[in-house]
């Protein structure tokens, strides 16, 4: 490709409203154009950049049994209703009328989509396991999009669906999916760790993140550097040392004035924060609703041991909510709680979720439900009872590890795609049924595993970068080489650079040919902002003595070549590039 014909233009300034490296890069350098907030064009560059990524992803579904789809972006409403799986998504969703009146949607995911096609096709057990995907565009109506395509309302994604008679077959094809994850990412050059992740709004069975390590991260996943666990936050457990045995001892009210948090009441009674109890209300949305009618929420009084937090994820899963938000005053009040003096004891038709530490946590401190007023010596079991006792303590970096105990370490980080065991949720939802080798009709088992692609190549630009822009991996970089030419007056340089670049095409090689009549500083500054693994230059004065410069992206300094060699060299060059990048060196 020539430049000078290229749909492409470069910029110097960095964009005022944006802060993120990458995002700053792809608009600096031509690959992609903002049309709204959370919305883009790709340019060519960036096209032939998602085209390979997109091929590579095909190579690695193909090697584990995929047959590649493709499955409608509008979806109807019906289809998502009654999967049970609309109220977790609607406010997300893009939603419309057909001229017919019939609601629809934008998608969001393809479960049912997958379902619904499954179950007209699949009918016998002969027929699995089974292995479909597809790349499609997704819409999701983030009202914070930021970031630039690491989150972005419009989005493509490769999605593929497993399917399977068993829950060992599942598990086969979750842990084939893994592999071939971590495939992708290494055949893009970007590192990722796995980790353990709620299943979220698609349920199932269990689910893990692929997460890009990094500081602009807005994820919090925690690391094991003794065994090896790893979880993101809403998941992550954590070793909870119990206290040692204590006599029970009476309850005693004590005047508590101006103590309405936790810290100030463990000063002034002079004890750990351990040795509290923390009430946290919450009013939580049921996990499915009917569309138009009122949502009747349910209030949640969560307790904890006074040094640690609620963790809203194990929360909502416990008690099966679909969102959670803080209680007013009245809310509380409503209850017979006070706020900021607030315990279970004495309340009644209250949901209480207790942590699973606070009954081996004797003589605790909490409050009275009394301006004020806090009790000495409550014990869960003998003063009060909670609905559901479970682990509801959010994990935080310097926790014990929930297997070794060992000191967990915290990292941010973005996620870049997932894998869940989705199980038979959908399938016994939508009536997705198969016989089996005796004939009896049972439910698809099924996995569902997803990456971001445009994400992915935001996070591999934030990756590979520096102070002068972008340096693609070769199996990304939407040319292989830069080809400059700098003009002169005789022109030797214009017809030595075109025979390169016909050598070069004729070789199969990917050539950007900056045939511009720009200066070299224009030249070499956008073939460093651009990014390509190697730079060819073409002037009169090395030619002079038959020669041409050799220069890798990453290097300070090329290499003379003799115009004669440099085809060759190229190609030698390239493949070896693209061999390092299979060995990992």
């Amino acid at each position: 490709m020539r430049m000078s014909a290229l749909f492409n233009r470069t910029r110097r300034e960095v964009p005022s409203d944006i802060d993120l490296v990458s995002h700053q890069l792809l608009i600096r350098a031509g690959y992609i154009a903002p049309l709204a907030a959370g919305i883009f064009s790709y340019l060519p560059l960036a096209q032939r950049s998602i085209n390979k990524i997109e091929q590579i992803m095909r190579s690695e579904i193909d090697a584990i049994g995929g047959q590649e789809v493709t499955m409608p972006i509008v979806q109807p409403a019906e289809v998502r209703q009654e999967a049970e799986h609309w109220s977790q998504t609607s406010l997300e969703m893009g939603r419309f009328k057909d001229h017919n009146g019939h609601e629809m949607v934008l998608a969001v995911t393809h479960e049912e989509v997958v379902v619904d096609l499954v179950r007209n096709v699949v009918h016998s057990y002969r027929q699995l396991p089974a292995l479909i995907y597809h790349i499609q565009t997704k819409w999701r109506d983030d009202p914070h999009p930021r970031a630039g395509l690491i989150r972005a309302k419009e989005f493509t994604m490769l999605d593929s669906y497993s399917l399977d008679a068993t829950l060992q077959g599942l598990e086969l094809q979750y842990q084939a999916h893994y592999q071939a994850y971590f495939n992708i990412y290494n055949r893009c050059k970007l590192p990722v760790v796995a980790v353990h992740s709620d299943v979220g709004m698609l349920g199932g069975l269990k689910a893990q993140e692929f997460m890009y390590l990094t500081s602009i991260g807005e994820e919090t996943s925690l690391f094991c550097d003794n065994c090896g666990y790893s979880a993101n936050l809403q998941v992550a457990g954590f070793n909870k040392p119990r206290p040692p045995d204590e006599i029970l001892l009476p309850l005693k009210k004590i005047a508590t004035p101006h103590t309405s948090t936790i810290e100030s009441l463990a000063e002034l009674l002079h004890i750990p924060t351990s040795k509290t109890a923390k009430a946290v209300f919450l009013m939580a949305s049921p996990a499915e609703i009917t569309p138009g009618e009122p949502v009747k929420e349910q209030f949640v009084f969560a307790v904890v041991r006074g040094d640690m937090e609620v963790n809203e994820t194990k929360l909502a899963n416990a008690i099966k909510a679909r969102a959670l938000h803080p209680a007013t005053e009245g809310e509380i009040r409503a209850v017979g709680a006070v706020p900021g003096y607030a315990s279970p004891l004495g309340l009644k038709d209250v949901l209480v979720i207790a942590d699973d530490v606070l009954p081996d946590c004797p003589n605790l401190v909490a409050g009275a439900n009394e301006e004020g007023y806090h009790l000495l010596n409550v014990n869960y079991g003998r003063d009060y009872q909670a609905s559901l006792v479970t682990d509801i303590a959010a994990a935080r970096a310097g926790h014990g590890c929930p297997n070794c105990s060992s000191p967990l370490r915290g990292s941010h980080g973005i996620e870049v795609g997932n894998i869940f065991q989705l199980g038979a949720r959908y399938s016994i939802a939508l009536g997705c049924t198969f016989l089996d080798e005796t004939g009896q009709s049972r439910p698809v088992i099924m996995g569902s595993y997803g990456i971001w692609i445009g994400r992915l190549l935001a996070c591999i630009a934030e990756e590979h970068h520096d102070e002068r822009g972008l340096c693609w991996p070769i199996s990304v970089a939407p040319y292989s080489i830069h080809l400059v030419l700098l003009g002169s007056k005789n022109g030797s340089p214009e017809s030595t650079a075109q025979t390169l670049y016909e050598n070069l095409c004729a070789a199969g090689i990917d050539v950007l040919f900056d045939d511009r009549p720009e200066s070299a500083g224009v030249k070499f500054n956008d073939a460093d902002l651009i990014g390509l693994p190697l730079r060819l230059t073409v002037g009169e004065r090395n030619l002079k003595q038959g020669k041409v410069e050799l220069k890798y992206r990453t290097a300070e300094e090329g290499v003379l070549l003799p115009v004669e060699e440099a085809a060759g060299r190229v190609i030698i060059e390239i493949k070896d590039l693209e061999e390092k990048l299979k060995t990992g060196a």
